[in-house]
C-alpha cells in the first residue's frame, strides 16, 4: 500500500508540473498570436485516453481513440487538447516549430503569419522560456503558500540532545555516532540542513564536533563530496532518537508479541541498543530469527520474544524526531510568506545547482542518476499534504533547471539556438535544427534508460 501511495503522489505531482510547464509555452504562444496545434498531458503513442477540441463552436470529445475524428480536420485554428496514457511527459505542439514531434513536412510549406518560425526571435525566446519560468514560479508559489499555511518547524542542532547518526562515508571520514556539529569552517549551522549544505562544500576544511562532552576538530578529506555521491546515500545524518512505538500493525510480529503504543525498546538479546538506527541495524541481522526485546512500559522494564520479518521489520510505526526535542517554529502572515517563499525557492535552486555540479563532475555521477523510482521514493508512504507539496515544489525546481540546460531537444537547446541567432543575425537552417533535435532526442532516451536502469539495479541489489 505504501508503494501505491508513493506512486499516486508521483503521478499527481508530475501531472500537475507537466501541465503548468506546457501551459507556460501555450500562454506565451497565444500571447503572440501563434497557433498551437496540440496540448497534451502525458504522451499518447498509439492512442489517447481523451481528445477534446472545439468544433463548430461546440466542444467535442473522443475517448480511447488512435486518431482524432475526421470531422475535426476543418478547424485547424483550434487546439486539440488531450490526455495520453504514458505518464512520462507532455507536449505543446506549436505550429511551425521543429521540436520532438518532428513535423518536418509542415515546415517545408510556405511560411504563415501564425507560425512560430514567422515570429521575431525575441518572441520565440519568450515562447520557449515560458515553461521553465512557469515551473519556477509554481515552486515559489507553493513554497509561499506552504509557509503561510503551515509555517516552518525544525529542530535546532543545539536541541538534538542525543546527537546524530551518520552515513557510512561520514563514519569512514572521522565522524562518530552521537557527534553534534558545532561549526563548519568557523560557521555555526542552525539546522541539520544548514550543516549538510556547508559540509558538502567543506572538503579539506575543519569541522568542529561535540563528542561525548569534548570538542573535537575534524578535517574532511578533499574528495568527501565525491565519496557521498559514489555511495548513493539517502541521508548524510539524522537525529538520534529512541525506538518508541507509535502504532502497532495488526498481524505483525509486534502485535504477536503484544507490544503497545508508547513502548520504548532499549535492548536486544541482552545487549543495550538505545537508539533507532542501532536497533534497526540489529533487527536486520536477526531477520526471521526469534530474539528477545527489552523495553520500557510506564517506567517498568519488560521483555518479550519476537521474530522479525524476513526484511528485519517488527511491523510498528515510530514516533518522529519532533516528539523528542524542543522545536523552533516560524509563523508567516500572507504578505510575509510571499518573500519568504521566494527566498526559500531561490536557495533551493542554488543548492540543487551546486549539488548537480558535484554529481556530474565525477565519474560516479552517472551511477547516482535516478529515474521515476528515485523521485517516487522522495514522497512519503502515507499521504501527507505538507510533504507532498514540499516535494512537488522541489521537483518543479528540478524540472525548471533541467529544461534550461543547453541540450538539443530541451528548452535550453532551443534557447541556445535563438540566442545564437539574436547575436549573430543568422538563423540556423531547418536541416541543422532537425539533426540536433534527433541527437537531443536520442540523448534523452539514453538518459531515461540509464536513470531508470540505475533504479532497477539498486532495487535488485536491495532484495
Amino acid at each position: 500500500m505504501g508503494i501505491l501511495i508513493q506512486a499516486a503522489q508521483l503521478i499527481l505531482s508530475l501531472g500537475l508540473l507537466i501541465a503548468v510547464h506546457e501551459l507556460g509555452h501555450f500562454w506565451a504562444a497565444r500571447a503572440f498570436k501563434t497557433r498551437v496545434d496540440k496540448f497534451y498531458l502525458f504522451f499518447n503513442p498509439w492512442f489517447s485516453i481523451l481528445r477534446a477540441k472545439r468544433v463548430n463552436k461546440k466542444w467535442r470529445f473522443s475517448w480511447f481513440s488512435p486518431a482524432p475524428p475526421k470531422s475535426w480536420e476543418g478547424y485547424p485554428d483550434n487546439t486539440e487538447w488531450g490526455i495520453g496514457w504514458l505518464p512520462i511527459g507532455g507536449s505543446c505542439k506549436i505550429a511551425g516549430m521543429i521540436d520532438e514531434h518532428m513535423d518536418t513536412d509542415a515546415v517545408k510549406q510556405p511560411m504563415q503569419a501564425w507560425e512560430y518560425r514567422a515570429k521575431p526571435a525575441w518572441q520565440r525566446l519568450i515562447m520557449i522560456t515560458g515553461g521553465v519560468l512557469v515551473n519556477f514560479a509554481t515552486a515559489l508559489i507553493i513554497y509561499s503558500m506552504m509557509l503561510y499555511a503551515w509555517g516552518r518547524e525544525y529542530i535546532p542542532i543545539a536541541n538534538a540532545t542525543y546527537g546524530y547518526d551518520y552515513c557510512q562515508p561520514a563514519l569512514n571520514s572521522g565522524f562518530a555516532g552521537g557527534d553534534v556539529i558545532l561549526a563548519v569552517d568557523g560557521k555555526t549551522p542552525e539546522t541539520l540542513g544548514d550543516a549538510m549544505e556547508q559540509i558538502l562544500y567543506a572538503s579539506g576544511k575543519p569541522v568542529t564536533l561535540l563528542r561525548a562532552g569534548d570538542t573535537v576538530q575534524l578535517t574532511l578529506p578533499a574528495n568527501f563530496a565525491q565519496l557521498l555521491v559514489a555511495a548513493n546515500i539517502k541521508f548524510f545524518a539524522q537525529e538520534r532518537i529512541p525506538f518508541v512505538v507509535d502504532k502497532v500493525t495488526g498481524g505483525s510480529p509486534a502485535a504477536a508479541a503484544a507490544l503497545q503504543e508508547g513502548d520504548s525498546i532499549v535492548g536486544l538479546n541482552g545487549a543495550s541498543v538505545p537508539f533507532l538506527a542501532q536497533l534497526s541495524d540489529s533487527l536486520l541481522r536477526y531477520a526471521g530469527k526469534p530474539i528477545e526485546l527489552s523495553f520500557y512500559r510506564n517506567g517498568e522494564l519488560l521483555s518479550r520474544e519476537v521474530t522479525p520479518t524476513d526484511n528485519g521489520k517488527l511491523g510498528v510505526g515510530l514516533r518522529s524526531s519532533f516528539s523528542f526535542f524542543k522545536t523552533k517554529r516560524l509563523e508567516y502572515g500572507f504578505f510575509e510568506a510571499i518573500p519568504a517563499g521566494i527566498v526559500l525557492g531561490t536557495e533551493t535552486l542554488v543548492s540543487y545547482v551546486r549539488q548537480f555540479k558535484i554529481v556530474f563532475s565525477t565519474k560516479e555521477g552517472a551511477k547516482s542518476l535516478g529515474g521515476f523510482g528515485s523521485i517516487g521514493s522522495l514522497f512519503d508512504k502515507t499521504w501527507n499534504w505538507a510533504r507532498f507539496w514540499g516535494m512537488t515544489a522541489f521537483v518543479s525546481i528540478i524540472l525548471a533547471f533541467l529544461n534550461i540546460l543547453p541540450i538539443p531537444a530541451f528548452d535550453g537547446g532551443h534557447m541556445m539556438f535563438i540566442l545564437y541567432e539574436m547575436v549573430s543575425g543568422r538563423k540556423p537552417s531547418d536541416k541543422f535544427l532537425e539533426t540536433t533535435q534527433m541527437v537531443g532526442f536520442f540523448f534523452i532516451i539514453i538518459l531515461f534508460v540509464v536513470a531508470n536502469g540505475n533504479d532497477i539495479m539498486r532495487w535488485l541489489a536491495s532484495r
